[in-house]
């Protein structure tokens, strides 16, 4: 190859390593030129490249396969790379030559090598690269994840673009029930379908990513965000393509506009302020779409307050039982108790709805039950030391626990070292929540059951899921939310008359204890006596009273039943 050749070369391989590495982002025609005019200069008619992700896929056929040069003239292979990388990736770089061109000298063969060695090297860290970005920044079932939010936050912070955009935190609503009505896959459809009506709205306007199972995460134009409401107040999807099946889907949704003013120094703080209001969406009870305001700050920052004591005070037993006596209203006679949680701090007693809550939004919660639990069989083996009355007395679980495979086990292991009769402990679990799976609370009922521990539903009629609950679930007791008890103004043939009626009939068939919670007048005695339900828990009889004031109920044995309430 003589000078004038060689330099020729030279300046078309700079310009080929210049498209190939411009710092703000390659140009494929650009490359494609460079490259074409390399492959002229070498009489090349074609040049393809290959990648696989490992040697297996490789093996399989299972690639891409890049034609970056095609003059039409076909030919024979003359060149060919392999490469496999670190991670075991394969690349792969052919060139081929008509027939009825001279073959090459040793000289262009290495030059065309280089060329090919670059190549090879260029589609290697730009495949890995689109590799690496899929695997970070998308879940396994190709929705964006948090990480793609969290840098679209920051890219957008780092244009001084925030303002005029707004972030939604939002959760499917109910879809438990729903994939237990429609199966998963279909459920997995309805999910694809409903994101899918979010980000065509959103567009190139913002970012719709998955955080995990039915929740998502948000960033739009604020232009946008009434028709994203309104498709999250609920629409209906398709799950079922062959049929056209539909199902009308909704969230619960925070939201936070954000303001030119508003001062952004973590993506933390975005997330923090759509997830508080998403969490007063889902267990607001009224509103399904929740705005972000000033109150949430002030209770997120009481959050974060009672979070780093919590320690503390559970080290230091500031956590104490109280008991609320049930009562068997033909005899008056105390035959339980639930056990409930205050927290006792500065001389002045928390009321429970101030610091549950808070505390599940962790595990935390799940410490407390435990504590709880614990100071119950003390007091419980007490009482039997000293040969007091000894009654049932139920301690409340969060849904928290449900995913703990050992929760069981753990149970027993607190009641066993006590040294106490398994009978006199019920675990209490609620069904207001929709986001547990059914197995996993099944597991737990009849797990418990079979180490003779009762167990209770409480809040029955609450939830979304009653019959099936009571249908697929072995309870003992089911505990009749107060909503269901009719009020002194109510008539037999009142709402809350008729379901509460069937209700306890219900119960009653299935061999199930009945207990009314919120008892508070002597009509209402009147109306469980007449409904065959003769458990009774409620403000009429007794409030959650401290350990001390409890026992001394105990000792007195019964409550006097006014019999004028058989005559009301």
């Amino acid at each position: 190859m003589d000078k004038g050749k060689k330099l020729e070369f030279y300046e078309l391989f700079e310009k080929l390593l210049a498209a190939l590495n411009r710092p703000d982002g390659f140009d494929i025609d650009e490359i494609q030129t460079a490259l074409g005019a390399v492959c002229d200069f070498f009489h090349i008619s074609k040049g393809i490249t290959e990648f696989y992700k490992s040697v297996s896929y490789e093996k399989a056929g299972r690639g891409e396969i890049f034609v970056g040069y095609d003059n039409g003239k076909g030919g024979k292979e003359i060149v060919h790379r392999r490469i496999v990388t670190k991670s075991m990736a394969v690349v792969k770089c052919s060139a081929f030559m008509p027939d009825d061109c001279e073959p090459l000298t040793e000289e262009e063969k290495y030059k065309l090598d280089l060329v090919m060695r670059t190549l090879l090297s260029f589609v290697s860290r730009y495949r890995l690269q689109s590799v690496v970005e899929k695997f970070g920044f998308y879940d396994d079932s190709g929705y964006k994840n948090v990480r793609a939010f969290l840098r679209y936050l920051e890219n957008l912070n780092s244009d001084n673009r925030l303002g005029g955009n707004t972030a939604v935190y939002f959760n499917l609503r109910h879809f438990t029930l729903i994939n237990r009505e429609i199966g998963r896959g279909a459920g997995d459809v309805a999910i694809r379908n409903y994101f899918n009506l979010v980000n065509d709205v959103v567009g190139d306007k913002g970012i719709v990513c998955r955080v995990g199972g039915d929740n998502f995460v948000a960033v739009l134009e604020d232009s946008l965000l009434e028709k994203v409401l309104d498709i999250l107040r609920g629409a209906p999807v398709i799950y079922d393509t062959n049929n056209g099946k539909r199902i009308r889907v909704s969230a619960s949704t925070g939201v936070f506009r954000m303001k030119d003013d508003f001062t952004f120094d973590a993506p933390g703080d975005i997330m923090d302020r759509i997830l508080a209001a998403s969490q007063a969406a889902k267990f607001g009870g009224k509103d399904s779409i929740v705005f972000f305001d000033d109150k949430m700050e002030i209770s997120k920052e009481k959050r974060m307050r009672m979070q780093q004591v919590f320690p503390q005070a559970l080290k230091n037993e500031k956590f104490k039982v109280f008991y609320q006596p049930k009562i068997d209203i033909k005899t008056g006679e105390i035959v339980g108790a639930e056990a409930l949680c205050r927290w006792l701090s500065g001389g002045k007693i928390i009321s429970p709805v101030d610091f549950i809550p808070i505390l599940e939004y962790n595990t935390d919660i799940c410490k407390l039950d435990f504590y709880m639990l614990d100071h119950v069989c003390k007091d419980i083996r007490r009482w039997l030391d000293e040969k007091k009355k000894v009654v049932r007395v139920s301690v409340n679980l969060s849904r928290k626990h449900m995913m703990d495979v050992d929760l069981t086990e753990t149970i027993i292991n607190i009641v066993d070292s006590h040294n106490v009769p398994h009978e006199y402990i019920e675990i209490e679990l609620t069904e207001t929540t929709t986001d547990v799976e059914f197995r996993d609370l099944k597991r737990v009922v009849s797990s418990l059951q079979q180490a003779g521990i009762c167990t209770s539903v409480d809040d029955f009629g609450m939830g979304y899921s009653s019959l099936n609950l009571i249908r697929e679930i072995p309870w003992n007791v089911l505990k009749v939310d107060r909503s269901f008890l009719p009020i002194d103004g109510d008539n037999e043939c009142s709402t809350r008359s008729v379901m509460f009626k069937y209700v306890v009939r219900m119960a009653n068939e299935l061999g199930l204890e009945c207990i009314a919670e919120g008892v508070e007048t002597a009509k209402q005695i009147k109306i469980l006596l007449d409904n065959n339900c003769f458990l009774a828990q409620g403000f009429l009889f007794d409030k959650p009273l401290p350990l001390e004031e409890f026992e001394e109920r105990l000792d007195k044995q019964k409550y006097i039943i006014d019999q004028d309430i058989f005559n009301v």
